[in-house]
């Protein structure tokens, strides 16, 4: 397999407007503009978005011109193409909070001396209502209300705001204003791409393509969100990172070497047919992708910790101690403070998806604080109070 047939084939649900004509273009022309965006309506990547992330490096390893583009403007209105109904607004505060590491957690997977880093803020806070009013006639509000989870929400009688009704046309404008040659995306922003190719194809006279690729199951089963508690972050530590890709269905081990891995395919085939036992395979699968974003000895550091303490029943090494006045309150600035979050905003999250624990007990935020373990998600400090 050649490495653009694998770039064309692994990983991916579907090319517009055909595999067929991206492969001859790769092969006959030479550098094309290349972009992938993300908006930072959350503080982390996930394992999910490195499935599109890798596709991105691919093309830079072989020479094309590549953009890493951070929705900054995109998120002010947030996509809810996945979603069954409105996303929270976020300010520009939040959003700023939220983007702040993105390219350290992105290098992981990126070579950014061969990837561009742009923020889409830079065209699009400068449209005028005239430029607006254009793309707009370039469009039907038929196409956009038809989409399935948009009727659905309409049949229900819920809200769609207006301004949701122009994210994919923003999408499409970051295509047209990088003079796009190829979009890639999770199959759920196929709509928001096609946008892409409509304004190149109509304001430019451009055939233009877009890969989407395929969605990495959570660790729940379901699509890995940023939403769902499911996700495997591209900055959790290596101990955090091999209990969860351990903790998946033996159904999706497949899945995760040829999504979250890169492991050769005939490499993968070989595993396959080696390793009959899923817990083999799922302990091969987990010190792959830990090495891979941690490097080899944290890996087996990782895999060490995991046997001692989950399949001995083992305490955890190494556990930090902090000392707090006793008149303190467990809230997202103490978590913070503590280092057990990124940001208060995941602290927020974590508290309302009962993921901090005092001894063992579900805690909400402002209850006061006592001696004993603190656990917040997978990581753990015990308190000893002043």
């Amino acid at each position: 397999m050649t490495d653009i047939d694998e770039l064309l084939t692994r990983g991916i649900a579907n090319i517009i407007p055909s595999k067929d004509k991206l492969a001859e273009k790769l092969k006959k022309d030479g550098k094309l503009n290349v972009y992938l965006g993300i908006d930072p309506t959350n503080t982390k990547i996930h394992l999910g978005h490195a499935v599109s992330l890798r596709k991105l490096q691919k093309f830079a390893e072989l020479g094309h011109n590549v953009t890493f583009l951070i929705g900054d403007f995109t998120a002010l209105v947030g996509d809810t193409s996945d979603k069954d109904s409105e996303r929270p607004v976020l300010t520009k505060g939040e959003i700023e909070e939220n983007f702040s590491t993105y390219k350290e957690q992105a290098e992981k997977i990126l070579d950014f001396s061969k990837v561009k880093v742009k923020h889409n803020s830079e065209w699009l806070a400068k449209l005028t209502y005239s430029q607006v009013f254009e793309l707009k006639q370039q469009f039907s509000l038929n196409d956009f209300i038809s989409r399935e989870l948009i009727k659905k929400r309409l049949d229900e009688g819920k809200s769609v705001r207006l301004d949701e009704t122009e994210y994919p046309i923003m999408q499409g404008y970051d295509s047209y204003f990088m003079d796009t040659d190829i979009q890639i995306g999770g199959t759920d922003q196929t709509f928001n791409m096609q946008a892409g190719r409509t304004l190149q194809k109509k304001l430019r006279g451009k055939e233009s393509y877009f890969l989407a690729t395929e969605f990495l199951m959570g660790t729940d089963g379901r699509k890995m969100s940023k939403t769902w508690n499911n996700a495997i972050w591209l900055d959790d530590s290596p101990e955090d990172m091999y209990r969860k890709i351990m903790a998946i269905n033996d159904e999706l081990i497949n899945e995760y070497y040829v999504l979250a891995t890169d492991l050769p395919m005939e490499e993968i085939e070989e595993l396959k047919q080696g390793l009959k036992d899923p817990l083999s395979a799922k302990k091969k699968l987990a010190k792959t992708i830990v090495a891979e974003m941690h490097g080899a000895t944290p890996s087996e550091k990782a895999a060490k910790e995991f046997e001692r303490v989950v399949q001995k029943g083992e305490a955890p090494e190494n556990i930090s101690e902090q000392r707090v006045n006793q008149e303190s309150t467990v809230n997202e600035g103490l978590l913070l403070k503590m280092g057990l979050v990124g940001s208060k905003s995941d602290a927020k999250r974590l508290f309302s998806q009962d993921g901090v624990k005092l001894n063992g007990e579900k805690i909400k935020t402002g209850e006061k604080v006592s001696a004993g373990i603190l656990s917040v998600g997978k990581k753990s400090v015990k308190l000893r109070i002043d």
